[in-house]
């Protein structure tokens, strides 16, 4: 018989795999994982349901290889979404202040967030999450809650992530057709990093890169709050495509050959080093050349990196990442990559960890469950956060990123 103590459900559904991940609050409000359920993905590419039918199989067989797992059953879940279409932007907003003693009141902070929201985006583009940074009051900047300050005028600078309606109501349609309600919709790549990172961190300036099956998210945490946010339609289906091409092999032998030979580094003892192929009778039929098959996966993670480094340098955001780079997602397990990276970006660089959670090792130590995690972490904060409000008070989706993704 399923159990029914209150649980938390991340679902992260990629281009290789789909991933949903159970989550207990304990008594000091810590995330404690019980349960994780996966199933091979079949209906998404590059971050994007393409086949609704395929893809609800996937779900509901993760789904409840998770409610095994966990022992309980699964009603709700917390959405992760991804794709090329979705977007970061700055923005700020501004408002008079206009009590009679120039006070600045929770209102006026509403107002000012509303203002910050009012954007001119696509007719068929939705905003996905507005994330309060810092408030300035009559020019003075850098601070973090206005209320009781007195000034003539307020206001405040944001990030919004925003996406293209229709493309994200197609996992939403997936998720719902099994009867499952969604508290939540969370840009997969915040979830990443709010999985992987401590206040530290955050604080001294971080970025996080999740390179998955599709796509490689990517989001910059300085002084604690986030700058910037972004996704490339290129992940590690990528890195197979250009093997079987390069290499001309089949497309399963290729993301074998990754697998089993890969590297993002092309080290000089490797020269004149070679694989030889063999056939279901372990006959040999070719021989590759392993130097040529590094320089192919090199050649296209570094592009993959220098693409975020030229999109960061355009807002002058890597001298603000003090802390270093962290790398997450299925291709942060290739040998070298971190390496590869610190060339890029001239940064520390270090595999991504999961921080402040406990419960099953065997998913916490994944680096391609960090999304997943981070969507049932993103649950346990709106949980707690709706256990302390007064009866009928309502969160808005401003105060919620703002507490999670923010200013600590």
């Amino acid at each position: 018989m399923f159990e029914t103590t209150p649980i938390v459900v991340g679902l992260d559904i990629g281009t290789s795999k789909v991933c949903a991940v159970v989550g207990e609050i304990n008594d000091s409000g810590g995330l404690n994982i019980v349960g994780v359920g996966q199933s091979k993905s079949r209906g998404v590419r590059k971050g994007e349901v393409v086949d609704a039918t395929l893809a609800g199989e996937d779900i509901r067989n993760a789904i409840v290889e998770a409610e095994q797992m966990a022992d309980t059953e699964i009603r709700s879940v917390y959405l992760g979404v991804t794709g090329g279409h979705i977007r970061g932007l700055n923005n700020r907003g501004f408002h008079p202040v206009v009590s009679n003693d120039r006070e600045i009141t929770d209102d006026d902070v509403q107002d000012v967030i509303k203002n910050a929201r009012a954007i001119n985006l696509p007719a068929e583009n939705k905003v996905l999450h507005v994330i309060r940074q810092l408030f300035l009051v009559d020019g003075q900047d850098g601070i973090v809650n206005p209320v009781g300050m007195f000034g003539a005028s307020v206001a405040v600078d944001v990030h919004v992530v925003h996406g293209n309606l229709n493309r994200l109501q197609n996992p939403i349609r997936a998720v719902k057709n099994l009867q499952l309600e969604i508290e939540d919709v969370v840009f997969s790549g915040l979830a990443s990093s709010l999985a992987l990172l401590n206040n530290h961190q955050k604080e001294m300036g971080s970025l996080v890169i999740d390179i998955g099956a599709g796509t490689t998210e990517f989001v910059v945490y300085s002084n604690g709050i986030i700058k910037h946010t972004g996704v490339i339609a290129v992940g590690g289906d990528h890195l197979s495509n250009d093997l079987a091409y390069g290499l001309k092999v089949p497309l399963s032998r290729a993301e074998q050959l990754k697998i089993d030979h890969g590297s993002a580094l092309v080290e000089p003892e490797i020269k004149g080093h070679t694989i030889t192929l063999t056939n279901d009778l372990g006959i040999p039929e070719k021989t590759i050349n392993l130097e040529h098959l590094r320089r192919i996966m090199s050649l296209r993670l570094g592009e993959i990196f220098q693409l975020i480094a030229k999109e960061l340098d355009q807002s002058d955001l890597l001298s603000h990442v003090r802390e270093g780079v962290f790398l997450t997602g299925g291709c942060s397990r290739i040998p070298g990559i971190e390496t590869l990276a610190n060339q890029s970006f001239h940064l520390p660089v270090t595999l991504g960890k999961t921080n402040s959670i406990s419960g099953l090792k065997s998913a916490l130590d994944q680096p391609e469950f960090a999304a997943a995690i981070g969507l049932a972490r993103f649950g346990s904060f709106e949980m707690r956060k709706r256990s302390q409000e007064k009866p009928g008070l309502q969160t808005t989706i401003t105060q919620t990123f703002k507490n999670l993704f923010g200013r600590s």
